[in-house]
């Protein structure tokens, strides 16, 4: 590893499981080939089995974590995951507003089961303070249903609740996992078209981190200067590798494997 070497920034929350959040956005990046510096908005307690206890930092922390990465590191794209409540939102959406950098955004307001996971002031503060910086948000289906209130149960749906989603200011949007027969498709929104993209569906339950990993490969691809359709396609096709060669770890919802080839 070099000067040359690209750096991607992760802004997100603790999984000490390891299969999602920060640890597993930094093995992410590795993997990818990328240096990654990490900035922890939030603790849980968790692991394949759920989620017991979440303590969220003080945003004054946040920020101070944020200032001395930047003070001393020039990424070339950033990811924000969970950031837990509307001072961090707000905190963060502020700091990296200056950065002239892709700024991937897994807004995570709802899990992948429907439940809440932030309140709807920081669903609020992530709608009006943080998408407008995003060049790419990543919702997942319920996501999608909140923040554009359109179900993306197809592909005609899914477009209008990304291009439903991008007035709020995102400059592309990804629809991840629309249900077709035995396939999966992931719609990519922007102004210039829409990708689609048709995969195999995996039938596991081998994916916990799924969404974070996802990502996460598209943030660092981006800090490898790939155009956006070409660095989303190849993380699409990395996730899917991931999901098919998860191993069995735990007694719950197994993690996806970061180790396969990028």
């Amino acid at each position: 590893m070099d000067s040359m070497t690209p750096i991607a920034l992760t802004i997100a929350g603790s999984d000490p499981s390891g299969g999602a959040g920060i640890q597993a956005d930094l093995k992410t990046f590795q993997q990818q080939g990328i240096y990654g510096a990490s900035v922890l908005t939030l603790l849980t307690v968790q692991n394949t089995q759920g989620v017991s206890r979440v303590e969220i930092l003080d945003s004054q922390l946040v920020r101070e974590q944020l200032q001395a990465v930047l003070d001393d590191f020039k990424p070339k794209a950033i990811k924000t995951g969970a950031l837990g409540n509307a001072d961090v939102v707000r905190t963060v959406a502020g700091r990296i507003e200056s950065e002239d950098i892709p700024i991937v955004v897994d807004p995570v307001m709802i899990s992948k089961h429907g439940d809440p996971l932030i309140d709807a002031t920081a669903a609020a503060a992530i709608r009006t303070d943080l998408l407008p910086r995003a060049t790419l948000v990543t919702p997942n289906r319920h996501e999608t249903r909140a923040l554009a209130g359109i179900d993306p149960v197809d592909e005609r749906s899914a477009i209008i609740a990304a291009a439903t989603i991008a007035r709020l200011g995102c400059s592309h949007v990804l629809i991840k996992a629309i249900d077709i027969g035995d396939q999966v498709l992931d719609v990519l929104w922007s102004a210039d078209g829409v990708v689609r993209m048709l995969h195999p569906r995996v039938h596991t339950r081998r994916l916990h981190g799924s969404g974070c990993v996802y990502s996460a490969a598209i943030c660092a691809r981006l800090a490898r200067a790939e155009p956006l359709p070409t660095a989303v396609t190849n993380a699409r096709h990395f996730i899917q590798r991931a999901i098919e060669s998860a191993p069995l770890l735990g007694r719950g919802v197994s993690p996806v494997n970061t180790l396969v080839e990028p």
